[in-house]
């Protein structure tokens, strides 16, 4: 699973990629720092069902630290957007290519409002400019693409039985499955011929394909400094159907780093950390910061926490354990509970076979519930934290 970390430059993207994924990209306090994409591995993360089964695991495509199950995601740092970056403006192209795979994104935005449109440090900008504003590029850039061959687009659209197929065949490259586009097309939202759509009918199919094929969680940045809280509420307010996170990712990044140098313990998105080390007093004076400004008065830094948010609210996932001995709960190699998969809600134990590889679909017979030893079929639905046994025909 790819997710794209995004945002107008200059709002904390590379701190938070930094901190979710402790690569060392360059921070700076200035447009375009990042230009290629940084990409890292970040970790979506789960209580373990280890613990039930009176067993400890043996992580093979994960880990497992106190308890807790960390599923690796990848994550992209894109460049920083701004205005007219869908015309090409800044490194508009190459933010809009970086992100074709994504399967979400999570928006990196300065809720102090102490970043201009433009990237520059300033006072008393309205963060909900930028909510709009990013959404805005992307839909233009997604309308660009398709009227690259509109023409020849829509009237194969209007002649076909299924009009949606010349469509998602033109939006394929970005990630955005024909299911998807038939499932807009289908919508009622638009008119039944393509060919009579005028460009704000476009722009609003676009629209509607951004959000289920790229939908975005807002991380409200900086939320240690002043107007961040009074910004905060009113984004809700004014935003209620998109998911917020109070985030502080410079104060992760300290933290982790902090871990790592042996100076304190801490588990990302807890809401406390103990110190070990010895601490010079300034070291000390910025971790007691953290403490009462961050931890105290948000619950974490929000980072780890606007991850698990998009993997789990927003994407709607389930963590699934796939195993072969139903009664040990182990693979062929006697690790315990050795995979930790992450599956659409929904999901069905023949789609969990395919995951664990193409060739188990074509060869399922059945599955086995790891708990009740029940026999399961190959479209009974599976829940979040199901440990489940393939059966396979040889």
């Amino acid at each position: 699973m790819q997710i794209g970390i995004v945002g107008k430059t200059n709002t904390g993207k590379t701190t938070f990629f930094s901190a979710a994924s402790l690569v060392d990209a360059e921070i700076g306090n200035r447009p375009f720092v990042t230009i290629k994409p940084n990409q890292g591995t970040g970790y979506v993360t789960a209580k373990c069902v280890h613990p039930e089964f009176g067993k400890q695991c043996m992580p093979q495509n994960s880990k497992c630290e106190n308890g807790i199950r960390l599923i690796p995601a990848t994550l992209l740092d894109v460049a920083g957007l701004i205005e007219g970056a869908w015309q090409g403006k800044g490194l508009g192209n190459q933010f809009m290519n970086d992100l074709m795979q994504a399967a979400a994104l999570i928006h990196v935005l300065d809720c102090s409002g102490t970043t201009d449109a433009e990237g520059n440090p300033t006072k008393g900008h309205d963060p909900a400019n930028d909510v709009r504003f990013l959404e805005k590029e992307i839909d233009y850039w997604v309308r660009g693409i398709l009227e690259k061959n509109w023409a020849k687009i829509s009237k194969g659209a209007t002649a076909s039985s299924k009009p949606w197929e010349p469509i998602a065949d033109q939006l394929s490259g970005l990630g955005m499955g024909e299911a998807q586009v038939k499932d807009v097309f289908e919508s009622e939202h638009f008119g039944p011929k393509p060919s009579d759509w005028n460009e704000e009918e476009v722009l609003r199919f676009a629209a509607e394909i951004r959000q289920r094929s790229k939908p975005m969680l807002i991380a409200c940045n900086k939320m240690d400094l002043p107007q961040a809280k009074e910004n905060f509420e009113k984004l809700k307010k004014e935003f209620p159907e998109k998911i917020f996170v109070p985030c502080c990712a410079e104060a992760e990044l300290t933290l982790r780093k902090a871990a790592r140098a042996g100076l304190i313990d801490y588990v990302p998105g807890a809401k406390e950390f103990s110190a070990k080390g010895d601490m010079n007093e300034k070291q000390r004076h910025a971790l007691d910061f953290i403490q009462t400004q961050v931890l105290d008065a948000w619950g974490s830094t929000g980072v780890q926490q606007a991850i698990n948010k998009t993997a789990f609210e927003l994407l709607k996932l389930i963590v699934v354990y796939p195993v072969e001995d139903a009664n040990k709960l182990t693979d062929s190699k006697e690790n315990v509970l050795p995979d930790a998969r992450l599956l659409k809600q929904g999901a069905t134990a023949m789609d969990l076979a395919a995951s664990v590889h193409s060739s188990f679909a074509e060869r399922f017979v059945a599955a086995i519930d790891c708990r009740s030893k029940q026999k399961l079929g190959k479209e009974h639905a599976l829940k979040m934290n199901d440990v489940v046994k393939i059966q396979l025909s040889h």
